[in-house]
């Protein structure tokens, strides 16, 4: 690994690139993929989408809309590359910053923006799409993710699970016991380490001392570092790691090296804690621009093109503005439904009393 790899800009050697960041196609001996032209076309139409989606999410919170937002800024690549892998079959748990993967999944996006402004006890039904709800206890999911891939494999399906965490969430005991299960069940999960290298305000060296797909090889399954920003690398090595968990080959840990273009939260201030010429040498490493330079210069998108995306990105963005603005406030007894799968009389009996209760207030 090069001397700087946690914080600079310099390419590890180990690292899965398929695309570089000037929009040069290269190969890689292990991991490469065939493309169609509409394929390509439309995954950068998925990262402008989905970056318009979180760019209007953090303007609604600067505005007094929403409570709060995880902004993916930087990201996309890793969260569309890896969610456009999945099959329908597939089960997803995620984080609290998987919208990218949500939209691979066909979750609205307003039904995220219920959940940050407060009007949404859920959010929507994770069988639907097969995307789990949001998951705010760090590296809680993986435990889940495990467990739900446990049953997979006892039902004989032909699918699998994949769980998304940060590299902060490494550190936390649900997520190295999750990785124990997994290897001596032999489950078929798909780790996905979205390595921002900033957990909050840590950054990665006061995580691990070694690469953290390389944590993998002690739990005896294996891991591979994927550069996070080039959207072809991440969907080839998540196609490859979801496949062999499917075919019964086990876990597989993908490590995105990417990074944190925004805050932690809208409630964070990153100039406190990191350089702002590190986030500026990331800029050229934006995983939208090099999609569009490899368009541009092989000429596999004209302009037209281009701004045909961008008007609706605009569009999308309006409505998703419109429709957050109008979502109803729920009723105060809505936090008692979908509590347990059926009647349950402790919870029927909670509800009649908060219904007492607030019947005090009416005049």
């Amino acid at each position: 690994m090069t001397a700087d790899a946690s914080h600079g800009v310099d390419t590890p050697p180990e690292l899965v690139q398929l695309l570089t960041p000037e929009g040069e196609r290269v190969e890689h001996p292990d991991y490469d993929i065939e493309l169609t032209e509409e394929e390509v076309r439309s995954l950068y139409r998925d990262l402008v989408l989905v970056r318009r989606i979180d760019l209007e999410a953090v303007a609604l919170q600067r505005q007094g809309e929403l409570g709060l937002w995880a902004s993916l800024l930087g990201q996309e690549a890793a969260q569309i590359g890896s969610g456009r892998a999945l099959t329908d079959a597939d089960m997803v748990f995620p984080t609290y910053r998987e919208h990218g993967v949500a939209w691979c999944r066909d979750v609205d996006p307003v039904k995220l923006l219920g959940l940050f402004r407060g009007v949404s006890n859920g959010g929507w039904d994770p069988a639907e799409h097969n995307f789990h709800l949001y998951t705010i206890v760090i590296g809680s999911q993986t435990l889940h993710a495990v467990g739900y891939a446990m049953g997979l494999q006892r039902d004989g399906a032909e699918a699998a699970t994949m769980v998304y965490f940060g590299d902060g969430a490494t550190s936390q005991g649900d997520v190295n016991e999750a990785f124990i299960w997994a290897s001596v069940t032999n489950a078929p999960v798909v780790f996905f380490c979205q390595n921002n290298q900033w957990a909050i305000s840590e950054p990665l060296e006061r995580q691990s001392r070694i690469p953290l797909y390389k944590r993998a090889s002690g739990f005896g399954f294996p891991g591979v570092r994927v550069d996070g920003n080039d959207v072809l690398a991440c969907l080839a090595v998540t196609r490859q790691a979801l496949r062999n968990a499917r075919e019964g080959q086990g876990p597989t840990l993908i490590e995105a090296f990417t990074y944190r273009m925004g805050a932690h939260t809208t409630s964070d201030d990153p100039s406190r804690y990191r350089l702002a010429d590190e986030l500026e040498a990331w800029k050229l490493k934006d995983p939208i621009e090099r999609v569009k330079a490899y368009l541009f210069k092989n000429r596999l998108a004209d302009q037209e093109f281009f701004e045909k995306v961008d008007a609706e990105a605009d569009a999308l963005g309006k409505d998703v503005r419109g429709r957050c603005l109008t979502l109803p406030d729920p009723p105060p007894e809505a936090i008692f439904q979908n509590v347990y799968a059926g009647p349950h009389a402790l919870i029927d009996e909670e509800r009649e009393q908060f219904l007492t209760y607030l019947a005090g207030f009416e005049r």
